[in-house]
């Protein structure tokens, strides 16, 4: 198996299911002096929580690690691929030693491998895993349709976490801290203006509201002046909407009257509008 035909599989086409022997009866891994491992400069999990990670280190001290981390040869020590919040809690439970499988990675694919692995742990918060999905587009050339059959996730889920990177930096960071949710920020995303996303923002975090109070909210700040004529109520058009978005994979969103309208659909890349354009001709 080469390695590129290992990613498309994930990390699971690395690491043996059994790790303690092989069918000869020898050990599928190594231990190497902790201090001899590095992290991955390309890691995309950038938060450790000190909660996890604790617990993490508990488990450590009295069961061990239990499964060995993912590295390859670099220089004279070792480069993780995998396993670097094992590897952060071995430090401090005060391990000398851990188990290591070692693989032979090259640079142009490391990323990507290590991208798809912690995705597939689940392993990152909403925005790293956005940044993730992006990488994998910009550096990798990956479409939306390949990303989804990489790491066994919806393609809609992937359009609609990809999203999450158009929302202002305050927001963005208070979702990666924990403080809302990815039910709120989805809310937020339904206000097409920034500073009204902001408004609410400010709302949701002074007054703790939960998510479907959001995007009550979120409805009021975005509700436009009432037409001079009739217009058809938007919940009549609610079915045909999700419908639509069913079908084409990305937000549709219906406005008229009884004998006039729009229908718009949302696109967050020209690979995505090329996708959804070559839908509708289908």
């Amino acid at each position: 198996m080469t390695p590129r035909q290992a990613l498309g599989k994930g990390l699971g086409a690395l690491i043996p299911e059994k790790t303690i022997a092989d069918l000869d009866g020898k050990k599928a891994y190594q231990y190497c002096g902790i201090e001899e491992i590095h992290p991955n400069p390309h890691q995309p999990r950038k938060n450790f929580p000190e909660e996890q990670l604790q617990e993490l280190v508990d488990s450590i001290r009295e069961k061990g690690i239990l499964q060995p981390l993912l590295v390859r040869r670099k220089g004279a020590s070792y480069e993780l691929i995998a396993g670097e919040r094992r590897w952060r809690a071995a430090q401090r439970a005060g391990l000398k030693e851990v188990p290591i499988i070692v693989k032979d990675i090259p640079e142009s694919e490391l990323l990507e491998l290590s991208l798809i692995e912690n995705i597939q742990r689940e392993n990152l918060n909403p925005l790293e895993e956005a940044e993730a999905y992006r990488a994998l587009m910009e550096q990798f050339q990956l479409t939306q349709e390949e990303i989804s059959k990489r790491v066994g996730k919806d393609r809609t889920t992937i359009t609609n976490t990809i999203r999450l990177l158009k929302l202002p930096p305050e927001i963005r960071q208070s979702l990666s801290d924990g403080a809302i949710t990815m039910g709120h920020a989805r809310a937020f995303l339904s206000l097409e203006n920034p500073e009204k996303q902001k408004i609410a923002f400010k709302k949701v975090l002074a007054q703790g509201l939960n998510v479907r109070q959001t995007e009550n909210l979120v409805k009021k700040l975005g509700a436009k002046k009432k037409p001079s004529s009739p217009a058809k109520d938007n919940r009549e058009w609610d079915p045909l909407a999700d419908e639509l978005q069913r079908i084409l994979g990305t937000r549709v969103r219906i406005v008229g009257r009884e004998k006039r309208g729009k229908i718009e659909i949302e696109y967050y890349s020209l690979e995505e509008l090329d996708r959804i354009i070559e839908h509708i001709k289908k």
